[in-house]
């Protein structure tokens, strides 16, 4: 399947958000607080074009490398750049440079490099701690028992603000288990915030594209989706 024309990226968006009206409103829940990411990793900056022509105003993307190359048509179409791929502490410079806000924020050490990198910019960058509720292996993320220490220690730090939590949620296809990580996400999302209010916690940031309809009935208010508006992605 080729690259999907802008009206056909429309069309997917409005039926998305059209989908998140009705979970909402299932849940007696405001769907306008609702972040939606668009996740363009693999596609080409024309679809970046594409997605902010067609309404989107957020954009992720994982890897520093091809970010480079779409970076300047978020700034010209004055969309919002998502860094969600986990990040290397050589990488923090480039990420303060490109990013609005920084999702993947998985150890202290990685936190400390972003403040220091926007504290020389006299920039404040907004980030995401990740959680790895599921404990695999193969994702980043804090340990959960660690997570209120880690804001408490992240908080202090110049140059960065915390806005929230992302997760990823387990790639099983039973849905208890997810619905069990994101429960545990909330939990500590809420955890946060009651115990720092000098945090400004804003964003659950958890379900991408095979498992939002599950956290949103979660509780989350932002969630990170290419393939329902972009189509497969380019082998």
């Amino acid at each position: 399947m080729g690259v999907l024309r802008r009206e056909e990226i429309e069309r997917n968006f409005r039926q998305l958000k059209e989908d998140i009206k009705n979970i909402c409103a299932s849940l007696g829940a405001d769907c306008e607080n609702i972040m939606i990411v668009a996740v363009t990793k693999t596609f080409p900056p024309e679809v970046v074009q594409s997605a902010l022509e067609a309404g989107i105003t957020h954009i992720g993307e994982n890897r520093i490398q091809e970010a480079e190359d779409k970076v300047d048509t978020v700034r010209r179409l004055k969309g919002r750049f998502h860094m969600i791929g986990h990040l290397q502490s050589n990488k923090a410079k480039k990420a303060v440079e490109m990013f609005d806000m920084i999702q993947s924020v998985d150890s202290i050490k990685i936190a400390g490099k972003i403040a220091d990198e926007a504290a020389k910019r006299s920039k404040r960058m907004e980030i995401l701690l990740q959680v790895n509720c599921s404990g695999e292996e193969t994702k980043s993320g804090f340990d959960p028992l660690e997570m209120l220490e880690a804001a408490e220690r992240i908080k202090a730090l110049p140059g960065v603000e915390i806005k929230g939590i992302m997760t990823i949620g387990p790639f099983v296809d039973d849905e208890s288990i997810i619905r069990r990580d994101f429960q545990l996400t909330r939990k500590l999302y809420d955890d946060i915030r009651s115990r720092n209010p000098d945090i400004d916690m804003k964003y659950l940031s958890m379900g991408m594209s095979a498992d939002y309809h599950i956290a949103l009935r979660e509780g989350a208010n932002m969630i990170r989706v290419g393939s329902v508006i972009f189509g497969s992605r380019p082998a």
